[in-house]
Formats: C-alpha cells, sequence, structure tokens
C-alpha cells in the first residue's frame, strides 16, 4: 500500500480524455473525490499526433477534476494503448540455499532473471507481472514468500512500449504541469477495475472498447496473462455511419448512440429516420437498416480479436471462460449480445468496482481504463489489495453489480415502458412511445462558399437510401 492518500489516472484516449481524482482512506477503501472528461485532441489510435492540441485537452481535463475535488493535481498515472505496446512472456530462475525459506530477495532475484531477455532498444518496460511460481516443480503457487525449496520458477508477463510514443505523451503530460507517475496498460487498468472475484479465479478476456483502438487482456486466475490491442474502436462505426448517410461525424455519433443497435433484430421495427444531410438532401432509413450498417462493423472487430487469442492462446472456447466487455464503445445497444453469440461464451458489460465516494459519476464502462489507474496505484505488480473490496463497501458493490447485471441482460431490446437506466449518463435514451412513425434528424448545412447550392431535386427523383443499402448489403455478404 502506497503511502500518497491522493491517486490520479489520465487515460488519454482518441475520442475522450479522462481524469479521475481517487483518496485512499487508512483503512484501504478508494473514494472517488473528482473527474473530469473532455473531447480528446491531438491523439489518434492511441498515439500523439498533434503535441500542442493534446497537451491544451489534458490541462482541460485535470483542471474540470481538480475544480470538483479540490485538490491540486501532481502526479498522474497514465494509460498506454495501441499498436505500440508489446508484450512477451518470459521465464525466471533462481536457485535457493537448502533448508532456507523462500524470502523476497529470492523471488525479486528470480523476476530480475525473466527480465534479462533481448528486447528491442526502442522499447521501454512498463510492466513486470509474476503469473506463477513454481517451487521444486510444485505449480500454481500465488506467494512462495515463506516456502521451502531449492529451486524458484516464475513466469513473468512482461510489457513494453515503443520510446517514441512514451516520450510524446510524457512531453504532453509534462508540458501539462504534470508529472508522469507511471504508465499502465490500458487492458490491464480495465481488468482491474471490472473483473469480479469469480472471474479472477478462472481466465476472462477483457474487452476494451475505446473509440480508435480495443484493447484485449486475457487473464488467467487473476493475472493479466496476455494482451494486444486492434486499431478498430467506435468511431469507426461513427465513420461508416456518416459516410453512408452524408452526415457530420457529430451527428452519426448521435444517431448511432441514441438509435443504432449492434444486432438488427434489436432494432426498433417500427421507428423510421428521416435524416436531412448538409446539402439538404432528405433521406429515409428505418433503425432495422441502421443497424445493418452498424453489424459488419462490430463483427469485425470481434472476428479480429479471435483472431488474436486463436493464434497466441488457442481456440476461444478452450482458452476462457467468460468475457467482460467495457469501454465507451461497449454501450451500444447489442454489443454484448453480439459478443455473446460471437465468442460463445457467457459475457456481460463491465463497470468499474471497488470504489466509493462520487462512485455514481463514474460508475459507466468508459470509465473502467481511468478507475483502474486509480486502483493500480494503490497495488502491486498488477494487483488489486484485498482491503479494497472488504466489508460493508464490497457488499454495496455486490449488490449494485447485480442490479446492473440484471440491467445489462436486456441490454438492446426495445424499451416498452419506463426504464430505470433513463437519464444515467452514457445510456441510450428510451424512445417515446409516441415517437412510433417518421422521425426528423435535420444536420446542420455546409458553410455559405458563396457559390449558389444547386437546386434540390424531389424526393421521388432521389435514390432510395433503404435500396442502397440493401445493395451495400448484398455486396458484403
Amino acid at each position: 500500500m502506497r503511502d500518497n492518500t491522493i491517486i490520479v489516472g489520465l487515460d488519454i484516449g482518441t475520442t475522450k480524455i479522462t481524469t479521475v481524482i481517487g483518496e485512499v482512506s487508512p483503512g484501504g477503501a478508494v473514494d472517488i473525490i473528482g473527474e473530469g472528461s473532455v473531447p480528446s485532441e491531438g491523439m489518434k489510435r492511441g498515439s500523439v499526433v498533434n503535441l500542442e492540441r493534446a497537451t491544451h485537452a489534458i490541462k482541460q481535463s485535470v483542471q474540470a477534476a481538480e475544480r470538483v475535488s479540490g485538490v491540486k493535481v501532481k502526479s498522474v498515472f497514465v494509460s498506454v494503448a495501441g499498436n505500440h505496446a508489446k508484450a512477451i512472456t518470459s521465464h525466471g530462475l533462481a536457485a535457493i540455499r537448502r533448508n532456507q525459506e523462500i524470502n523476497q530477495a529470492d523471488v525479486d532475484r528470480a523476476i530480475e532473471n525473466a527480465r534479462a531477455v533481448p528486447l528491442d532498444p526502442n522499447l521501454e518496460i512498463l510492466h513486470t507481472l509474476p503469473q506463477e511460481y513454481v517451487v521444486d516443480g510444485q505449480e500454481g503457487i500465488k506467494s512462495a514468500v515463506g516456502m521451502h525449496g531449492v529451486r524458484l520458477e516464475v513466469d513473468v508477463h512482461i510489457v513494453a512500449g515503443t520510446a517514441g510514443p512514451l516520450l510524446n505523451l510524457r512531453r504532453c503530460v509534462q508540458e501539462a504541469g504534470l508529472q508522469v507517475e507511471g504508465f499502465v496498460l490500458h487492458a490491464l487498468a480495465s481488468g482491474l477495475a471490472t473483473l469480479e472475484a469469480a472471474e479472477q479465479m478462472q481466465t476472462t478476456i477483457v474487452i476494451d472498447m475505446g473509440g480508435g483502438t480495443t484493447d484485449i487482456g486475457v487473464f488467467k486466475r487473476g493475472n493479466l496473462a496476455h494482451s494486444a490491442s486492434i486499431p478498430i474502436g467506435g468511431e469507426h462505426v461513427t465513420a461508416d455511419l456518416a459516410q453512408i448517410l452524408k452526415i457530420p461525424m457529430e451527428e452519426a455519433e448521435n444517431v448511432k448512440k441514441r438509435y443504432g443497435a449492434a444486432l438488427p433484430e434489436l432494432a426498433d421495427q417500427d421507428l423510421t429516420l428521416e435524416i436531412t444531410s448538409a446539402n439538404g438532401v432528405l433521406h429515409t432509413i428505418s433503425a432495422f437498416e441502421l443497424s445493418r450498417v452498424i453489424k459488419p462493423r462490430v463483427n469485425e472487430i470481434y472476428g479480429l480479436i479471435r483472431d488474436e487469442i486463436d493464434q497466441a492462446l488457442g481456440p476461444v472456447e478452450l482458452v476462457a471462460q467468460s468475457v467482460v466487455l467495457t469501454g465507451g464503445a461497449a454501450q451500444l445497444r447489442g454489443a454484448v449480445d453480439l459478443a455473446r453469440d460471437r465468442f460463445r461464451l457467457p459475457t456481460r458489460l463491465g463497470r468499474p468496482r471497488g470504489i466509493a465516494g462520487l462512485s455514481d459519476i463514474v460508475s459507466g464502462p468508459e470509465f473502467a481504463s481511468s478507475v483502474g489507474m486509480v486502483l493500480y496505484g494503490i497495488g502491486q505488480d498488477g494487483k488489486v489489495p484485498l482491503s479494497v473490496f472488504s466489508g460493508e463497501q464490497l457488499q454495496s458493490q455486490n449488490q449494485n453489480a447485480q442490479g446492473q447485471n440484471r440491467g445489462d441482460s436486456g441490454a438492446g431490446r426495445p424499451v416498452t415502458g419506463p426504464s430505470p437506466s433513463a437519464g444515467v449518463p452514457g445510456q441510450p435514451a428510451p424512445l417515446p412511445e409516441a415517437s412510433k412513425g417518421p422521425l426528423v434528424i435535420t444536420t446542420t448545412p455546409a458553410v455559405d462558399s458563396g457559390k449558389p447550392a444547386p437546386p434540390s431535386k424531389p424526393k421521388s427523383n432521389q435514390p432510395g437510401l433503404g435500396d442502397r443499402l440493401r445493395k451495400i448489403m448484398k455486396d458484403w455478404f
């Protein structure tokens, strides 16, 4: 347990930058006392592409969290995502003198030997995560300190990042007036925040669906055993809608969140959208056809995840017992249901747990990584102390999780009455019962360039958007 009672997680994503401030009580519980989220700038797929804009967005996010908490932030844990993070598993060995107990120095020696593997000089080690220890051939040992033996072995999951992108991230944070206390792998942080006790006793796949990337973490008995990143996320789904509907990305994002679904059968069959594009052309599309545009991209993401795990560890169905889906893009209606069908494993929506204070503000899946970095800050070797989940706090969290899981099991199904999720940040708003028939959405016309706009053709002469979508679907399938 660390001495400093204030821990700050800074999640620098492609679409959003989030700062979460946590305070550790003497008993080990974590209270969330501040949160600040702003649209991301200067980032693409986990890497900095514009230093000045990224630094400005980081300052805004941190200042927003400081205003809520009343605490001046000096240092932060920073998330690392994207393909520039690499991971390998290495084996370490240490000899123990006869008739002596294994002490922490022996464990450190075995881990250090595992770290002594040839790595690209352009890589910087982020994590050295011990898996399980083996003492004189006895496997499955969680902690070897205090045991007797003459041969100590350990498998270590080493996570490294490319030096260039890490230096750019560090520079942005430092120019924002902060110190980098440590870099934390995105998938590791999400797993620490969302995995429940039963899932920590088996092999669970944690999938964090962000805007520009999807991060994968395979946890075996609570230890991160495999990690990877796919350069496709929720922003690509939005781009598909913007391209086909000919509307700005912001409008496409709003349409996706309110009316989209990853499974067409979960879309409102009676809902029709009338969308006026920037050039004044009117398009009509049903919610069913809208979901048919969304499903192939989400299915592609899940397919790439399956390929990654199949190649690295073996068939998903034989490797893991469950899947936890988290991240902002995981809130898409039907995403959990499609993942359950695609992976053929029990799948649930992962939310941050083990926290108190302003827990309702950071209860959504999009806060999993930022909350996980706070929990990482009080832990050791990628472990969260049991005191975080002990006592009445754990009981309260379990009750909340049960209620949320009951709500998740119906995620994506049309709402027919009042919903407890109405008004919850990040959740799609239920459609009003009176909104049957066409729903009109008008996008802002482009700025006048001085040239006369071409006359709009009558609606009857416009090619039917539904017909074009059906042709696209036929080509895709």
